[in-house]
């Protein structure tokens, strides 16, 4: 059902947000919308829920204006004038069916702004003297549709400094056509977005549509150069896939119109292979919007083993994925938080999710978060011990036991048990010494320990340890399964303070009993040659790693991966 949006609440319902969402930028802020310092993927989730209840636009809300009777002029304190505002729709006729926001950027109102949803066609306000942003939806249903017509009038440059009168006539609107290159997509939301910066206040105004038939236009005259930056995303969804398609825009004006039909070769691939986890199977949720500005995005369930395909623009800029798996049994939802990632036209990007080798994964890219700090003297550990093959870090890891140990010159500090993998703190003497850092943790089937050492001192900024990890990527079906007595090549890869400094030295085992016994495997190339065991065993490996600087690394992943009957075995 298609709801009247003038007739709708006049909130954004609230959602939970996604746990743990590391360093997400907040929401550009509203003026008038104290909510606005909830953080971006809660607003987006917010929209998402808005658009599912079926309203055909959504705005986020704003004070609502006090007005004056119809046609009638008032008189305020010295300094403020009558602002008068006539609603036409798309016949020309006066209309109810619209919500007008008013927001001040400059005045002794600056930062706040009111909304007008009135039972009048004209409506008339007393307003401060200063520069306004000024945006109007009208709304129509056009006679034998079901879909509500919306018309997005913006007038970013409104400067009071008498009574005037405005005419938000929805026949300057024009069509906003954006449609993807694929004959099996069907459109579900869509959204339009502007910000208009004066004198360091920033006012922030929307429209949401479950309706094709959206039209837009500039009012006024321009604004001061580069102060206006409008964005409009349009998400469809597919067979197995979804097309997200956004076109961002800076300038003087907010849009008139806009017409997008990208060719094949305009967009980007992004596929998501969802591996099966330990839990159990299952069916993950993947959201994926665009990194900069909220967005009405649009989840795509994946059942574990299957996959999914997001189409989108690359010039909407970068573009943040929350991939999310219920378990099977009572417990946290894991996330997995791919973010600020950037693409180009006619590339294809593969990612998968929950599937083997899972360890340590240390980012070495430049600004990544530190995992291992020092500070004074105190030793902080966030390692993510369970990142999954590819490298993603899980917000609630699937383990049955966890363990960190200090050893300080031969010494025990201290271990701390239970918490969550690689996460631990201890506090030293401040003298510098010889440490040996191990954390490990058991999962349904296998483990995973890494142990480092290093020298330290107190330190008067935090300073980064020299913590290295090595990751290993063998072949393996998006159930974590390898085929049985194959050979195969598996990569090898280094991270952390090892890649920056260097390695002097690295051994790579292998062993098919658990680790009773281990087979040492020549790197070559960046990989290694393993000949897995029979099915239903597990191939189990081993690093021995020390850096240019002298700092060491031994990891162990036992059962890191499984086996099964190769194709065409009896």
């Amino acid at each position: 059902m298609n709801v009247n949006p003038m007739h709708s609440p006049s909130s954004v319902p609230s959602v939970p947000s996604v746990p743990s969402v590391p360093s997400v930028p907040s929401v550009p802020s509203v003026p008038s919308v104290p909510a606005r310092t909830a953080t971006r993927r809660s607003v987006l989730r917010g929209l998402g829920a808005a658009t599912a209840a079926g309203a055909a636009a959504v705005c986020l809300p704003a004070a609502t204006a006090h007005a004056a009777p119809d046609g009638r002029r008032t008189r305020g304190a010295s300094g403020s004038y009558a602002l008068t505002l006539v609603h036409l729709g798309r016949d020309g006729a006066p209309t109810t069916d619209y919500r007008t926001l008013l927001t001040a950027l400059s005045g002794p109102e600056a930062g706040t702004g009111r909304e007008m949803k009135e039972s009048t066609s004209t409506v008339t306000v007393q307003v401060p003297a200063g520069r306004y942003l000024l945006d109007c939806t009208l709304s129509t249903r056009p006679v034998g549709e079901e879909a509500w017509g919306n018309d997005w009038l913006v007038q970013p440059r409104l400067d009071v400094d008498r009574d005037m009168t405005l005419v938000l006539d929805a026949r300057v609107a024009r069509p906003v056509d954006i449609r993807p290159p694929v004959a099996d997509a069907r459109f579900e939301q869509a959204g339009a977005f502007a910000t208009v910066t004066y004198e360091g206040v920033t006012g922030f105004v929307n429209l949401m549509t479950r309706s094709l038939d959206l039209r837009t236009a500039h009012l006024g005259p321009a604004a001061e150069r580069g102060a206006v930056r409008t964005w409009v995303d349009s998400y469809w969804s597919r067979p197995g896939g979804v097309c997200a398609l956004g076109y961002v825009f800076q300038g003087e004006r907010a849009l008139t119109g806009l017409v997008r039909h990208p060719a094949p070769g305009d967009l980007a691939t992004l596929v998501v292979r969802a591996g099966v986890p330990a839990s159990g199977g299952g069916t993950a949720l993947v959201e994926f919007s665009p990194s900069e500005g909220p967005s009405p995005s649009l989840g795509l369930p994946v059942p574990s083993g299957g996959t999914g395909t997001f189409l989108l623009t690359p010039e909407r800029g970068t573009w943040d994925l929350v991939y999310g798996a219920q378990p099977a049994s009572e417990g946290p939802a894991n996330h997995y938080f791919v973010l600020g990632r950037s693409f180009t036209a006619g590339s294809t990007t593969v990612r998968t999710f929950d599937s083997p080798v899972f360890g340590p994964a240390l980012d070495s890219s430049p600004g990544a978060r530190p995992v291992a700090r020092r500070t004074g003297d105190t030793l902080d550990l966030t390692v993510p011990l369970l990142a999954d093959g590819d490298g993603h870090v899980p917000s609630s890891p699937l383990f049955t036991a966890s363990t960190v140990t200090l050893h300080r010159n031969g010494t025990l500090v201290a271990t701390r048990r239970g918490e969550k993998p690689g996460h631990a703190s201890f506090t030293v003497p401040a003298g510098r010494a010889s440490y040996r850092l191990t954390a490990s943790t058991t999962r349904p089937r296998g483990s995973v320990t890494a142990a480092w050492t290093f020298t330290s001192a107190a330190t008067a900024t935090a300073t980064d340890l020299p913590l290295s990890a090595v990751r290993f990527g063998p072949e393996v079906a998006l159930d974590g399964t390898a085929p049985a007595h194959t050979t195969s090549r598996v990569a090898v890869t280094v991270e952390g303070a090892a890649r920056r400094s260097g390695v002097r030295s690295l051994t790579v085992s292998v062993s098919t009993d658990r680790g009773a016994t281990w087979t040492q495997a020549a790197v070559t190339g960046g990989r290694i040659t393993v000949t897995t065991p029979g099915p239903g065993k597990a191939v189990s490996l081993r690093a021995e790693l020390t850096d240019a600087q002298g700092n060491t690394l031994t990891q162990t992943h036992i059962d890191a991966y499984v086996t099964r009957v190769a194709a065409g075995a009896r």
